[in-house]
C-alpha cells in the first residue's frame, strides 16, 4: 500500500451552504490541495513539473459523501498515490473529521505536454510512487 499523506485544512465560512454544511463543490478543492501538498512532500512540486512542460489534468472524480463537514471544523485528507500506469496516475482521499470518515474519493490524472497529448511521466516520480508499493 502506498503511504498515505494527511493534510489538515479548516472549514472556511464562504465555503458552507445555507444549511451551515460545506459545498459539495468543495471537497474536489480539498482533494486538490492534498494532491499538491503531498507533491511537494515527494520533493516533486506541480511548478517544478509544470516549468518542464509536464502537465497533469484531472480527466475523472469520484467523491462519495458519508458525513457533511461544517464552519470551524478541522478535519485530514488522507491521500495516496499511485502506482502510475501508462500516462495515468489515480490518487485515492479520505477525509476525517475527529477520527470519523466523512468522505471518500479519486481523481485520475494524465501526464500531459503543454500540448494536451500524452506523454511519459518522469522516471523520477514513476520510481518514487513505485517505491512506495510492495512486490
Amino acid at each position: 500500500m502506498a503511504p498515505v499523506h494527511q493534510t489538515p485544512i479548516s472549514v472556511r465560512y464562504a465555503e458552507t451552504d445555507q444549511m451551515g454544511w460545506v459545498h459539495h463543490s468543495v471537497y474536489p478543492v480539498y482533494f486538490e490541495q492534498a494532491r499538491v501538498e503531498q507533491m511537494i512532500a515527494l520533493g516533486i512540486p506541480y511548478d517544478q513539473l509544470e516549468a518542464e512542460g509536464i502537465l497533469l489534468p484531472l480527466f475523472e472524480l469520484h467523491v462519495n459523501y458519508r458525513r457533511p463537514l461544517r464552519f470551524g471544523e478541522t478535519f485530514v485528507v488522507h491521500s495516496r498515490m499511485g502506482p502510475v500506469t501508462g500516462v495515468r496516475l489515480r490518487v485515492e482521499y479520505e477525509i476525517f473529521c475527529d477520527d470519523q470518515l466523512c468522505v471518500t474519493g479519486y481523481t485520475l490524472h494524465a501526464f500531459t505536454g503543454r500540448n494536451g497529448r500524452p506523454i511519459r511521466p518522469p522516471n523520477r516520480l514513476v520510481q518514487c510512487l513505485q517505491s512506495s508499493f510492495p512486490g
